[in-house]
């Protein structure tokens, strides 16, 4: 039986995901900071803030517990928050690139250890170059950051593929947090996860954009 594993198993592409790779028979790890929500979903939810080394630490180790190597390992965890430069709290700012670029780096490098010789990696991203909006600085360079991540870590990984995931406008919370308007034609989660499933099965491995079109 092959193992996934997924950071920000809650959030709605994250969620999306673990539901159908549950139903196609996996053993789903799914690690989150509200794992009550996942109880329905698996009985190996973790509770794990990616941004906390110690957090992350604590969480593989607990997966070692459940499966002796990874499959599948997806990281979906991220924040969003929107303030001009001028205006944001440092904090704030530290939040978001945490969230989307340090937890990203913390969770892999954890990790790694524990995957099977030919996992797949798979990282949320985004559109980046679509991000460079006003109030979007610490988004945008955590998500331009973890594009050139992700590229150098498949430098390093040789054997494992590295897939990063680029969507469109996605229908989840996260655009609660800004005040830009959710376009028409959005992706939904079940859409992105059927990508990132098709990826897998396919042998992908790169950049992958998903527009509505291609979604």
């Amino acid at each position: 039986m092959s193992t996934a594993m997924i950071w920000g198993a809650s959030g709605g592409i994250g969620r999306a995901l673990g539901a159908r790779l549950v139903a196609e028979g996996w053993t789903l790890i799914a690690a989150s900071r509200h794992p009550e929500s996942l109880v329905d979903l698996t009985p190996h939810a973790i509770a794990a803030d990616a941004s906390d080394d110690f957090q992350v630490r604590r969480a593989m180790l607990e997966a070692s517990q459940i499966c002796e190597a990874i499959d599948l390992w997806v990281y979906a965890a991220g924040d969003i928050g929107s303030a001009k430069a001028a205006d944001m709290p440092p904090a704030d700012f530290q939040r978001i690139l945490g969230a989307n670029l340090g937890g990203a780096w913390l969770a892999a490098h954890h990790a790694l250890p524990q995957l099977a010789d030919d996992a797949h990696l798979v990282f949320l991203g985004a559109v980046s170059e679509r991000m460079r909006l006003p109030g979007l600085t610490a988004y945008a360079a955590a998500k331009a950051g973890l594009e050139a991540m992700t590229e150098t870590l498949a430098k390093e990984v040789r054997g494992r593929r590295v897939t990063l995931v680029r969507p469109g406008a996605v229908a989840t919370t996260f655009w609660d947090k800004v005040p830009f308007r959710l376009p028409a034609e959005a992706l939904t989660p079940d859409q992105v996860a059927e990508a990132i499933l098709e990826a897998h099965r396919g042998g992908h491995k790169g950049r992958l954009d998903l527009s509505p079109a291609s979604g």
